[in-house]
Formats: C-alpha cells, sequence, structure tokens
C-alpha cells in the first residue's frame, strides 16, 4: 500500500514559528474583522479621531461612508476589513470597548438618577433622609424644594418641568460621586 511519500521519509511538524491555522478559525477572525470594521464606521468622527487607524483604513471609512449603494458600502466594508486584516487590532477593539463602557456607564449614571428621582417623588422626606444618610455636602434645601415642585407638578398634572431639574440635580450629585443604590 503506498501512501504517497516514502516509508523511510518522516512527516515535518511545523515548528513553532509557524502554526497552522484551520480554514474555519481564519473565517472566523475574517468575520470578527468585518464586525470590527462595521462598528467602527458606526462610530462619530470625534469618537473615530481617538481610535488608533493607519491613514489608509481611514480613507478606506471615509469612502464607505460616501456610498449611499448598499452593494458599494458592503463591497468597502470588506475591503476594510481586508485591511484592517493586515494590521494588529488590539488597540482598535480596546478603543471600541472602551467605548462600549462610557456608554454602559453613563446609562447606568441615567438609571441611579431615576430610581433616585422617583425614589424621592413616592416618598418625600423620609427618602431624602435616606439619600442625606448616605451622601454628605448636599444641599438640602434645594433637594426639599425640587421635591416639593415636582410633587405638586405631578398631582397638578402639569408638565414635569421640576422633575427634570430634580433628575439633572441627582445626576450631577452621580458625576460628583457616585449615588449609592436606590433601596
Amino acid at each position: 500500500m503506498t501512501t504517497g511519500k516514502h516509508e523511510n521519509e518522516e512527516l515535518e511538524e511545523p515548528s513553532g514559528s509557524e502554526q497552522l491555522i484551520s480554514k474555519s478559525q481564519l473565517k472566523r477572525d475574517a468575520h470578527a474583522m468585518k464586525d470590527l470594521a462595521s462598528e467602527l464606521l458606526e462610530l462619530s468622527k470625534s469618537q473615530l479621531s481617538k481610535v488608533p487607524l493607519d491613514e489608509d483604513i481611514l480613507l478606506a471609512i471615509q469612502q464607505a461612508r460616501a456610498f449611499r449603494s448598499h452593494g458599494a458600502r458592503r463591497r468597502q466594508l470588506l475591503y476594510l476589513a481586508k485591511l484592517m486584516r493586515r494590521t494588529d487590532p488590539s488597540p482598535i477593539i480596546a478603543a471600541v470597548e472602551g467605548f462600549h463602557c462610557e456608554a454602559l456607564a453613563l446609562t447606568g449614571r441615567q438609571h441611579r438618577s431615576e430610581a433616585w428621582r422617583d425614589f424621592l417623588l413616592e416618598q418625600g422626606d423620609t427618602a431624602l433622609e435616606v439619600l442625606l444618610q448616605q451622601r454628605a455636602g448636599v444641599d438640602v434645601q434645594s433637594l426639599r424644594q425640587l421635591i416639593r415642585n415636582a410633587a405638586l407638578e405631578l398631582k397638578a398634572g402639569k408638565p414635569p418641568a421640576a422633575s427634570r431639574a430634580l433628575f439633572r440635580a441627582l445626576r450631577d450629585m452621580d458625576l460628583e460621586q457616585p449615588l449609592p443604590p436606590c433601596p
């Protein structure tokens, strides 16, 4: 039985520098670069300027944004992904993940502020005491006034101007130091 090789020839194993990469892994990497390229196209100009990109990649992004045809834009996206496969994607991925973390932090801050606003409007002074126990240096008088005005607006069915002002005050407090979880 012949195997196509001489019996006394040994099979060569790849050295440490030339590892074999499966075709499936190459496809997964290509899809990951395509997804990353798509995320780059969605970034604003200010965010894009913070991402460490080569000139040819920036040019490809600008061209892709200029295309209005779906097919042309898709081809340009594939070209952009091809360009990105030639570079180290780790700094680009880190920058994009940083933007995602900032968005999550902003969302968390908004939710904490909304929860405290609702709790303060429902419970009134008792909720304010809970907040004051956990936070020092708060302008108590202005917060009480905002809570009272927002509660009056809510009862009267007026537009929530004071409620929005209360939310902004809580959000500003959260920017200085994160608010504790709402009880």
